[in-house]
């Protein structure tokens, strides 16, 4: 298989690095930016690309890892190529891509990505979509290379799927930050935390979040927290985020 990156950021360097190691030939990285193309394309033995006139237009797949609002114009490229065109975007609908290559898709895995940090694929939930069965068949052949977890979604399907790891990922990353610039404000590292954060999320393999909450909101443990929000009066919107999440817990658990 004949492969076209598009993109050369976190997403675009996994999937391409891990397409090479299955066997697929990636014949061309296309970015914007010519240094990060030029990694990955020695990383995955490909030809550097920076202008569109230059695309090979005969390879079997065009991946497109792009930011999502750069999507339907790197689509808009790709009109007339011989191959499949897949964008691996979570809130994108699958319908940017109509009129692009022989059949388009969408192949998203649900992973958070970064260059410097090696990721097992085979165990990343990847989510499919095409535009026709025969489409739908070949994109699932390239998510089985990747991975042992496919499944075929819906654009709308996808996108409440990307909201719910926004939730589970994203702002519970941001939470881990506030915490660390909470505890670094009173010389506490947050290296004591990282203990619970592990056990936390190892609860959650085998148990549903709702049956393993703990703290004093799902307590309804008032003294505690009116004295964390007493702790929090030089931050204010600290304070208005704790109550925010501290009844939303109450009306999960107390009602």
């Amino acid at each position: 298989m004949n492969i076209v990156c598009i993109g050369s950021g976190n997403v675009a360097t996994h999937l391409a690095i891990a397409l090479k190691a299955m066997g697929a030939e990636i014949v061309q990285v296309w970015s914007q930016d010519s240094r990060n193309a030029e990694i990955l394309a020695a990383l995955t033995k490909a030809k550097p690309v920076l202008d569109w006139q230059e695309i090979d237009r005969s390879a079997d797949l065009y991946l497109i890892a792009v930011k999502d609002d750069a999507i339907p114009a790197v689509a808009s490229h790709l009109k007339g190529v011989k191959g499949i065109v897949v964008h691996t975007a979570g809130a994108t609908d699958m319908n940017v891509l109509q009129g692009a290559g022989s059949g388009y898709g969408v192949l998203y895995p649900l992973q958070t990505f970064s260059k410097t940090k090696s990721i097992d694929l085979t165990h990343v939930p990847f989510c499919i979509e095409a535009d026709r069965p025969g489409t739908l068949e070949k994109i699932a052949a390239v998510a089985h290379l990747l991975s042992q977890q496919v499944a075929e979604l819906s654009s709308e399907q996808r996108k409440i799927l990307h909201v719910a790891a926004v939730f589970a990922c994203n702002f519970t990353n941001h939470l881990y930050h506030l915490s660390s610039q909470l505890l670094e404000q009173h010389q506490l590292k947050f290296d004591l935390l990282k203990p619970l954060i592990t056990e936390t999320a190892q609860k959650i393999q085998n148990a549903l979040p709702s049956d393993v909450q703990t703290g004093p909101a799902v307590r309804d443990d008032q003294e505690t927290m009116k004295s964390h929000l007493e702790l929090l009066e030089g931050s204010p919107e600290l304070q208005q985020l704790y109550e925010t999440l501290s009844n939303s817990i109450k009306k999960t658990h107390l009602l």
